[in-house]
């Protein structure tokens, strides 16, 4: 096991930080939390090429002094969230945290990074709530579900024209929140609600609810292979519904569990099509990987990029890199970035967007106005 492994090995870390909490730059680290295996590995795969992008490119450029970043693969259950903030808190070397990607997980680890002082990004957790706890280290470079789930219930109703919807959440936090404000801009266009557990993969009684109902739509807040899972089964039901969910069901996983039952599929996503990401993102990380990026890979870049752009400015301690992160301003290759006091983006860095499945693959139709 090396110095830039998980773990604090006894004689790795001896006089990195002095008196201050000030961390020599050669030994800086960034942590990168999220799901690498498990059921929402390939979401978190996309974040983790656009974060190795970003590091890989710093670090070409300063090969004396290179950034690692360290994996905590949490697989998005925030059951094991909070053990991987304290190894990160634990670690002086490590000034920032990319993530972590999930609302549960983040629920769960974030208030310990706060307490560690560790400045953290997330390039996927939209949870609205995760603004509003009083976490001065928390930023998020992504839109939230307060600007995602009322642009998807405006597509549902002005675009789609839907009267009747039923709506399904998943009971955790980020798919019961994203229910919930599509709700809200519904109203009495929703015709009747269910829960589903995380993690179910046979839907016979939700889906005879959505047979007797004759929705228009079906909404679904969750990951994508539950929503793949449902959709497959509400196809082979006879059910002709639409099926419109959020931004972590924007994913290969989805096409693969659902199959041809897929097409028509409407996505929100509070991100822009990482194919037309500025700075020939979408070139380079196509020359690293050998594939197009994905969900959230343009978001993670540029959360890397920030906490880069601090190490080489030296804020090479927690508070002055936390600091940093919260009065930044810059341009990435997603946009504009710049934060409000609760660690969100200002609202004119943020457009939803309405992606569809065409002919087996998700391509974006349009940005969701505001109003």
């Amino acid at each position: 096991m090396t110095c830039v492994l998980l773990l604090v090995v006894a004689g790795c870390t001896d006089r990195v930080a002095d008196a201050a909490g000030q961390v020599r730059q050669c030994p800086a680290k960034l942590a990168l939390f999220g799901p690498f295996s498990g059921a929402s590995a390939d979401l978190g795969q996309y974040i983790h090429d656009g974060v190795q992008l970003a590091v890989e490119q710093y670090d070409a450029a300063r090969p004396a002094c290179p950034v690692s970043v360290v994996d905590m693969d949490s697989q998005g259950d925030p059951k094991q969230a909070p053990a991987f903030a304290q190894q990160v808190v634990a670690d002086p070397r490590i000034l920032g945290v990319v993530g972590p990607a999930f609302s549960g997980e983040s629920e769960a680890a974030d208030p310990l990074l706060n307490q560690g002082g560790v400045a953290t990004i997330t390039a996927s957790a939209t949870e609205t709530a995760l603004s509003n706890r009083g976490w001065s280290t928390f930023h998020r470079i992504i839109g939230n579900d307060a600007k995602q789930g009322p642009a998807a219930g405006r597509y549902i109703a002005a675009v789609m024209h839907a009267r009747k919807v039923f709506v399904i959440d998943d009971t955790e936090a980020y798919g019961r929140g994203l229910a919930a404000e599509v709700t809200e801009v519904l109203g009495d266009r929703v015709v009747q609600s269910a829960s589903i557990p995380p993690q179910q993969r046979a839907f016979v009684d939700v889906v005879s609810q959505i047979r007797a109902a004759r929705p228009d739509v079906v909404f679904f807040g969750g990951y994508y292979e539950e929503a793949g899972d449902l959709l497959s089964q509400m196809h082979k039901a006879g059910v002709t519904a639409t099926l419109v969910s959020g931004d972590a069901v924007k994913d290969e996983g989805f096409l693969r569990r659902a199959g041809a039952a897929a097409e028509g599929t409407v996505i929100t996503c509070p991100c822009r099509p990482p194919q037309s990401a500025g700075d020939g993102f979408a070139a380079r990380y196509r020359a690293r990987f050998g594939v197009e990026p994905g969900t959230y890979s343009a978001e993670a870049y540029d959360a890397a990029t920030v906490f880069l752009r601090g190490i080489q400015a030296g804020k090479l301690t927690r508070p002055a890199m936390a600091s940093f992160v919260s009065g930044y301003a810059g341009t990435g290759v997603t946009g504009p970035i710049r934060f409000t006091p609760t660690g969100e983006l200002v609202d004119s860095s943020v457009t939803v967007w309405a992606y569809r499945v065409a002919g087996g693959v998700i391509v974006p139709d349009r940005p969701i106005p505001s109003s």
